[in-house]
């Protein structure tokens, strides 16, 4: 008799366990989505959505509903939108795309925020920056100077406002410093900045007097040695293999072309930058060439964009990509748990591979697997 109830318990408790996963199976998952509807970003916000619909449709799951919510890009509006979803329910938010927006949402605790925001300092606990941040991008950097054996690079670092971001990915990627100099992107002290750098004045005075030297002696050939040495700007060599730049538009290419001007060369320098979203101007630009760095897969990216044009008939922004993925994970999540638990689910180490790459997730942060790209000749390579 026994037997048999024991029996029936564990066939009672297997039935309780398969009805509520056929619960689990359909409960709706349920995804806010903070952007700007209105304001000056209004146009970023629409791309994102439309990228968002376009990954619903893709998963092609009935129970996924998005929720979108306006920001304005205000803090203050960004938070009123985040309570309206809370009462409603929801537990895991895409957004919002900026760091400014980010400022009270330490009072939302029972949502969990996948920013679009590459920055990852001064976070609130509750969001999770899912942006291209410095420190997947100086991992890929590190793994190239490696490959390479490069083991003086000089890095370069404009004043901004994320110049602490910068030392924050070249801290967490552990890779080699030689010497890190910060520098004014105002164009006549960047010029003299640039100059110090490279020890330009005592190159070029170097020349001058070797120039003088041969002419008062009795070197043989002099006179063509002479004019030899007057097809050249500097004697001597800089003290680095490598730069990074970590800038962008014409604030990189005003250092470069600085670099330059005191007769440093990619040909004869490695010359890496951040992430570029592969910057079509920067083809154009052959005498900074050949050019390194970091980024997204390129054929995913351009599959992408002909996904999307191909449904709205117009190009994507570059975050409606990361927007697009953020949506697949989430789904992919949500099968491993409950959204309720989701805030768990960042704390352990996980992969996901979208459109844009390998996302890793560990300890509340998201890190990407970039790809390493060259410019050469007005051409692309993937280097790996």
């Amino acid at each position: 008799m026994k037997k048999i109830i024991k029996i029936i318990s564990i066939s009672l408790v297997l039935l309780f366990l398969n009805f509520l996963n056929l619960v689990n199976a359909n409960e709706k998952i349920k995804i806010g989505l903070l952007v700007p509807m209105t304001g000056e970003n209004k146009d970023l916000g629409s791309s994102i959505i439309k990228a968002v619909s376009l990954a619903v449709k893709d998963i092609n799951n009935d129970l996924i509903e998005i929720y979108p919510k306006d920001t304005a890009t205000r803090a203050n509006q960004t938070l009123k939108s985040a309570f309206e979803l809370k009462k409603m329910g929801i537990k895991i938010v895409i957004g919002p795309i900026f760091h400014e927006s980010l400022t009270y949402l330490d009072e939302m605790k029972d949502l969990t925020f996948l920013s679009l925001t590459n920055k990852t300092l001064d976070l609130p606990e509750n969001v999770i920056s899912a942006g291209i941040n410095s420190t997947s991008q100086f991992n890929t950097i590190k793994k190239f100077l490696d490959n390479n054996n490069l083991q003086k690079t000089l890095f370069l670092t404009p004043i901004q406002n994320f110049e602490f971001e910068v030392k924050d990915g070249v801290k967490n990627s552990k890779i080699k410093v030689f010497k890190n100099f910060e520098y004014s992107t105002e164009p006549t002290k960047l010029t003299k900045q640039i100059e110090e750098i490279t020890k330009y004045k005592i190159r070029k005075q170097n020349l001058a007097d070797e120039i003088r030297r041969i002419q008062e002696s009795n070197e043989p050939n002099k006179e063509r040695k002479i004019k030899s040495l007057e097809k050249r700007y500097t004697i001597g060599n800089v003290n680095f293999d490598a730069v990074v730049i970590s800038d962008f538009d014409e604030s990189l290419k005003s250092v470069a072309t600085s670099l330059l001007y005191t007769d440093v060369s990619p040909k004869n320098k490695y010359f890496i930058t951040l992430n570029q979203w592969f910057d079509e101007s920067l083809m154009e630009e052959t005498n900074i060439q050949p050019i390194y760095y970091p980024s997204i897969n390129k054929e995913n990216f351009d599959d992408y964009k002909i996904k999307y044009f191909n449904a709205f008939n117009q190009n994507p922004s570059h975050l409606s990509l990361l927007s697009y993925d953020l949506v697949g994970l989430v789904y992919y999540l949500s099968l491993k748990s409950d959204l309720s638990k989701m805030d768990k689910l960042f704390k352990k180490k996980n992969s996901f591979k979208g459109k844009i790459g390998i996302f890793d997730i560990k300890d509340n942060k998201i890190n990407h697997i970039l790809n390493f790209y060259k410019i050469e000749d007005k051409k692309l390579t993937e280097i790996f």
